[in-house]
């Protein structure tokens, strides 16, 4: 790791050890501790008392971020002709079946979003193996399965992301970018922990939120009180 700079050793120093900061102060000092030359994604951690090897246990939704995720999110619809037009119109990047289908085949998966509708499943399924593990696999859960292609493709276009926690319990997103302000940044993070609230499952036992962490791309994290919530 290169030597921290001035800069960055006195933004480090302004995040106390063991300190829980307020959503709010977290949001600001998450701005005040980044210092990539491009603009960083802000990242929230949610660690959850939760055993995700029971299926009871799973935790996984989706959810509208008031103010999007900063991110050009680049979205291929695979569906029948008939579909093409409104696809196109509600903003995908990518519209057509089986040359993309082949594409993916030959490896091509330049994109962040894939949208299907229940008809042509049987063929994005051979897929499986290439979009699984990079999480690209349409789910009907997520809502990227579904006859109303063209509502998907604006929704996910206006800041809706999926999620789900990891074997570990913790759940990982982003919310915003650094150049986001910081009351942005506190209304997408209390949007995303209010839906993780509501998506309790009833096997839960104890604690549900058992810590909160912000932090930017390249910054260390910082600790939110879950009280707040």
């Amino acid at each position: 790791m290169s030597k921290l700079t001035k800069n960055q050793k006195a933004a480090l120093e302004k995040i106390e050890a063991g300190k829980a900061y307020t959503l709010a102060e977290a949001s600001e000092l998450v701005k005040e501790v980044t210092f990539t030359k491009f603009d960083a994604s802000v990242d929230i951690d949610v660690r959850l008392g939760v055993d995700p090897r029971k299926a009871n246990q799973m935790v996984r939704g989706i959810v509208s971020l008031p103010h999007g995720t900063g991110k050009e999110t680049r979205v291929l619809v695979l569906c029948t002709p008939e579909k093409e037009e409104e696809a196109k119109a509600a903003g995908a990047d990518y519209v057509g079946l089986d040359d993309y289908i082949d594409k993916i085949k030959g490896g091509w998966t330049d994109i962040d979003v894939i949208i299907t509708m229940p008809p042509v499943m049987g063929k994005v399924g051979q897929l499986g193996r290439i979009l699984g593990p990079r999480g690209l696999m349409p789910n009907p859960k997520s809502g990227t399965v579904t006859m109303e292609v063209g509502k998907a493709v604006s929704e996910v276009k206006q800041g809706k992301i999926d999620f789900k926690v990891d074997k570990y319990g913790i759940v990982h997103t982003s919310i915003g970018k650094v150049n986001f302000t910081p009351d942005k940044l506190v209304d997408n993070a209390k949007e995303f922990i209010d839906t993780l609230n509501k998506l309790k499952p009833s096997a839960a036992k104890g604690t549900y939120i058992k810590s909160i962490y912000l932090s930017s791309t390249m910054s260390p994290g910082i600790k939110v009180d879950p009280k707040e919530f």
